[in-house]
């Protein structure tokens, strides 16, 4: 359904980005999906509408908790087509869709999702208000996203500081008033993202008539920074930001 491009089906992108989710040890699955899971509303008999899905992982999940039908979109066909691959199910569609054009698919939901997909997208309050225009009465918003601490230097090249001893003390950013794209290397060059401050983000949502019900910034505990030492910089400074919103 559009004609616009992804990163993901950059094959240099594509290929660096699985070897991170397929590995041990990474953010997503130690810190940012454990956390926004735990916000899941009950999806049993529920629609949900997951905007940049991937491979499909999250669309089984809410299947086999008891989600009644999955529209899943992604912008990526390399990604479509591994969550057509792995992660098939009579119950989930997947389109290929810019989140942008949300407005033209039919009925709406209980629940929109969304796992660290926002930072690409330029029109943040456009696209809550589709969101909201699509939720059912009652209905949820929950996303994350990289935590604007993250993506405020222009750069991208926020640094951890360490002591001699190799111990992080503190992390030096800048720009953060400044809203707009960032052109950044993360894996691959050029890599286009979205700055919004913290404000910004809540006042978008608020403004649409969403009412914000949770909001996390999670941080590793003792026993997961005692296995993954390196994870003891997320508790000087969050990489994720998670929201929940509900349509009253």
């Amino acid at each position: 359904m559009s004609k616009e491009k992804s990163i993901y089906d950059n094959e240099k992108f594509f290929n660096s980005y699985m070897e991170i989710r397929e590995g041990e040890n990474n953010h997503n699955d130690l810190i940012e999906q454990p956390t926004i899971k735990r916000l899941l509303p009950d999806l049993k008999g529920k629609t949900v509408l997951e905007l940049g899905c991937g491979y499909g992982e999250n669309a089984i999940d809410f299947i086999n908790r008891g989600a009644k039908r999955v529209t899943a979109i992604d912008l990526s066909s390399r990604m479509l087509n591994l969550a057509k691959q792995k992660n098939s199910h009579p119950c989930v569609d997947y389109y290929k869709m810019d989140m942008a054009e949300i407005d033209k698919l039919n009925g709406k939901f209980d629940l929109v999702y969304s796992s660290l997909a926002f930072h690409y997208v330029e029109d943040f309050k456009g696209l809550i208000k589709k969101i909201s225009q699509k939720l059912k009465k009652g209905g949820t918003l929950l996303f994350s996203q990289e935590h604007p601490l993250t993506t405020a230097t222009i750069d991208g090249k926020g640094i951890f500081n360490k002591s001699e001893s190799g111990e992080y003390l503190s992390y030096t950013f800048s720009n953060y008033n400044q809203s707009g794209k960032r052109i950044v290397h993360w894996l691959v060059d050029g890599l286009i993202k979205y700055h919004r401050n913290f404000s910004e983000i809540i006042n978008g949502i608020i403004d649409t008539g969403l009412t914000v019900t949770k909001v996390l910034e999670p941080c590793p505990g003792d026993e997961t920074v005692a296995s993954v030492p390196r994870m003891a910089k997320e508790r000087i400074k969050p990489s994720f930001l998670i929201i929940k919103a509900e349509k009253k």
